[in-house]
């Protein structure tokens, strides 16, 4: 991979840090409210996987997708505004935090219901193929999805008809407040593919140059042979499942340990030993986004609310 590359992945993980991080102050001085389910800790697996993509490829995510919308493109002031209910936003002050979407840039949500997207993005992927365009299809979804109905239909199918759908399983080892252990028969949840005779993998999703790499492939395979997947990224959250949950669940030891492997620190490490990046680079970064975020936020809180008469635009009936 070329430096600047390297440089812009790293820009982008900051980027998601530093924006959640802002939203959770606003959160809490009450800027704005409903749920807030922060990607903390997290960042590896969408600037890895979303950097193997082109521009016009589609990406789907769950409710915890600020960081999945950034990358994909859209602007920091407009998804702030989103957050806040202002019109400005990237659904027009009408979806929130869960509900971002942003068609311009394929960014097709933002979706609330667990496992409930999965269905989409496979349309998606069929639409895709019956139009012989050349694009693909990336499913973000955490590992309580797998457990629903609409995640075994949706890769049963997407095998059966050779769909261009990447499946990503966003495994952070908590579904809400219970553990994976507690929760499913197996462990190992991409082995799950092997019902659907479909490629698998499994990564280190801590590590966003082993994200890459996999994605790469898996893209490159959906790309030119139409050939669906399931990737299970090992992640974790550092913060609770929403801005409502004190985590409990887990020890301070735990989440210490895990903290240690944070994967903007280990790339910021990996890109200083290669000489890819020096100290004052990451400075510059650092207050470069700083000044956008708040530039965001300020955008957002300046933006107006929606009329009353925007209830009834944008509706099916």
């Amino acid at each position: 991979m070329k430096k600047d590359e390297l440089k812009n992945m790293l820009y982008q993980m900051i980027l998601c840090r530093r924006f959640e991080e802002k939203a959770g102050e606003m959160y809490t001085t009450g800027k704005f409210k409903g749920f807030c389910h922060l990607y903390i800790g997290e960042e590896a697996v969408a600037v890895g996987a979303m950097s193997a993509l082109r521009e016009d490829d589609y990406v789907l995510a769950s409710y915890r997708e600020h960081a999945h919308c950034l990358v994909k493109g859209s602007d920091p002031g407009a998804v702030m505004a989103e957050l806040f209910g202002k019109k400005t936003g990237v659904s027009k002050g009408k979806g929130g935090s869960m509900h971002l979407f942003d068609s311009e840039r394929n960014f097709l949500g933002g979706h609330a219901i667990v496992g409930g997207h999965i269905p989409i993005a496979t349309g998606v992927g069929f639409a895709l193929k019956y139009e012989g365009k050349d694009q693909v299809v990336v499913c973000f979804f955490g590992e309580g999805s797998v457990h629903q109905g609409t995640f075994h239909e949706s890769l049963n199918l997407a095998s059966l008809w050779k769909l261009p759908v990447v499946f990503c399983i966003e495994n952070n080892r908590y579904g809400m407040g219970t553990s994976l252990e507690r929760a499913s028969s197996m462990y190992e949840l991409f082995e799950k593919a092997r019902s659907y005779n479909m490629p698998r993998a499994h990564i280190d999703g801590m590590n966003v140059l082993k994200v890459r790499k996999i994605f790469d492939e898996a893209v490159q395979r959906a790309r030119e042979e139409k050939t669906p997947c399931l990737i299970e990224a090992l992640t974790y959250r550092f913060k609770g499942h929403s801005m409502a949950d004190p985590a409990h669940y887990r020890t301070k030891e735990e989440l210490e340990k895990q903290q240690k492997r944070d994967p903007i620190l280990v790339f910021q490490k990996t890109l200083l030993k290669d000489n890819v990046i020096s100290k004052k680079d990451i400075e510059n970064f650092e207050k470069e986004i700083e000044e956008k975020v708040n530039k965001a936020v300020e955008f957002a809180d300046k933006s107006e609310e929606p009329e009353l008469e925007a209830l009834y635009e944008d509706l099916y009936v």
